[in-house]
């Protein structure tokens, strides 16, 4: 039986009042077998890997990826998984850490800038420039870090900071670079018994982050950043999609069913040869199919 993912159910459309509450963290339908899910992914991720094969050749566009999510949501291995089996050539992730003294001096959107993916590349980024409008929110007092010139960090502080993300993947947009983005959807209970595991399983201790409790702490509080990020940038040009995140291998194959429909839209074809390319390999080709002696004097150099 073919798994059939209604990515519509996750999106979030323009101008949508999001309430992070009233969405599920558990997949809609239930959980399907996880030999079912894991051979859905597989299919979805070999069609990534064609599309993004021919957005390599065509070199002309982008996608970047934006994944956000409160600690343990799974941004890593939905990243890795969806991944899997994709030439490492063609795309590039960028894990966003809190700015260096020197990121500092600038504009807080100006260390998203260098790693955006070039033409024909796929970039990913685990958290992005909306760490600045949600944990920035959560946590103001760490603005003074950032030297911000305004005095006023109040409701409309805030706003005018989403309306320059959505002038930033505007402008993405407008210069060929796609923007889809994820917000991992977990909840309160599944992330405790999450990073649990990470306390008592010794190989997964590395993962735990004293920062991920201080976080959980004030999880209303990043619930309502997240929210109003949600609800003020999520644009035809830069979709949101709330993903249920209790579930790992149903998350996946939702992340990497978007992602594909995003390349499908985008429809990128491998170039078409010009005349003298063509004639090119015509020539190349009775080269290859000539004997040796002959294919050395068609080149004008030696046979040996």
């Amino acid at each position: 039986m073919k798994v059939a993912i209604d990515t519509a159910e996750h999106l979030v459309r323009e101008g949508t009042e999001v309430r992070l509450v009233a969405l599920p963290t558990h997949p809609p339908a239930g959980a399907l077998p996880a030999k079912k899910l894991r051979k859905a992914l597989a299919a979805q991720v070999n069609r990534f890997s064609m599309l993004q094969e021919r957005l390599y050749a065509e070199n002309s566009r982008a996608l970047l990826l934006v994944f956000q999510g409160m600690d343990a949501a799974g941004k890593d291995s939905t990243i890795k998984h969806v991944t899997s089996g994709v030439n490492p050539q063609g795309f590039r992730i960028t894990n966003f850490t809190r700015p260096t003294a020197t990121e500092l001096q600038h504009s807080w959107l100006q260390r998203h800038w260098p790693p955006l993916p070039e033409r024909g590349r796929i970039g990913i980024f685990n958290r992005s420039h909306y760490e600045e409008a949600v944990t920035l929110r959560v946590h103001p007092e760490w603005l003074s870090a950032r030297k911000v010139p305004s005095a006023n960090v109040n409701d409309q502080f805030w706003h005018d900071r989403l309306r320059d993300i959505v002038a930033f993947e505007a402008h993405l947009a407008r210069n060929g670079t796609r923007v889809v983005k994820f917000f991992l959807n977990v909840s309160k209970d599944e992330q405790k018994r999450r990073l649990m595991a990470r306390l008592n399983d010794p190989a997964k201790n590395w993962k735990f982050d004293p920062s991920d409790l201080a976080a959980r702490w004030r999880w209303d509080d990043y619930q309502h950043a997240y929210e109003a990020a949600l609800s003020r940038t999520s644009t035809d040009n830069a979709p949101w999609y709330v993903v249920p995140a209790d579930h790992k291998p149903t998350m996946r194959l939702i992340v990497a069913t978007v992602v594909v429909q995003a390349l499908t839209a985008m429809a990128p074809r491998f170039p078409e040869p010009d005349a003298n390319l063509l004639e090119s390999i015509e020539r190349a080709k009775g080269q290859l199919t000539a004997p040796n002696d002959e294919a050395g004097n068609a080149d004008g150099g030696p046979t040996a």
